[in-house]
């Protein structure tokens, strides 16, 4: 199917503020190729987002953030997340700035190189935000602490955990954030080959 196979009937702004949501009345080809009734959806509008776990090929080690989200407010296991460096994509930026940016601000940890993993959609049932993931090269020899942006209200507490580690929390369900799963899923299946490429002496 294309763009042609969908007809926007009505599209109004239902909210605007940081956040947008959009109400459309649509219809869309059918897989038999007749047309849907008309629709009403709406969309949940927040930007686009990329999010790198950073990794420590020397140490076999990788750095998990944690911090309050509200969406877990009432979660089973409470609204502080173990989480993975992320932000949104502002204008004129890419991805792998933002992943760069935000691993400074989040973590105070120095991304030297990346690889992309995947571009995947969060929830495309009612929002059209998606997340660039990327594993990112990093030394956690000096990392930790406590960082983020005061004025936006970031308190982010910063976790070195190794690999094994992180993969039982995994395991336990102590991590249950989407880019956080999928990250460390791909790791786990190409560790070797990225400890093996990224494998240089470090400087004492």
């Amino acid at each position: 199917m294309t763009d042609t196979d969908v007809e926007i009937l009505e599209k109004t702004i239902g909210y605007e503020g940081f956040f947008r949501i959009e109400r459309y009345r649509l219809r869309h080809r059918l897989f038999s190729g007749d047309w849907s009734r008309p629709l009403v959806r709406e969309v949940f509008e927040r930007g686009h987002a990329a999010a790198v776990l950073p990794y420590d090929p020397i140490r076999d080690e990788v750095v998990l953030i944690e911090q309050f989200r509200i969406g877990a407010l009432n979660a089973p296991s409470g609204p502080w997340l173990m989480e993975i460096v992320a932000g949104i994509v502002e204008a004129n930026e890419t991805t792998e700035d933002v992943v760069k940016r935000e691993s400074i601000e989040e973590a105070d940890c120095i991304i030297t190189d990346l690889i992309p993993l995947y571009n995947f959609l969060v929830s495309p049932g009612g929002t059209t935000e998606s997340v660039a993931l990327f594993c990112g090269r990093a030394d956690t020899t000096h990392a930790g602490g406590v960082h983020g942006a005061s004025e936006e209200g970031e308190d982010i507490k910063v976790h070195v955990v190794s690999v094994d580690a992180a993969l039982k929390l995994l395991q336990t369900g102590k991590i249950n954030s989407v880019s956080a799963i999928i990250a460390l899923q791909w790791l786990t299946l190409n560790r070797d080959h990225v400890r093996a490429m990224w494998a240089v002496e470090r400087k004492s």
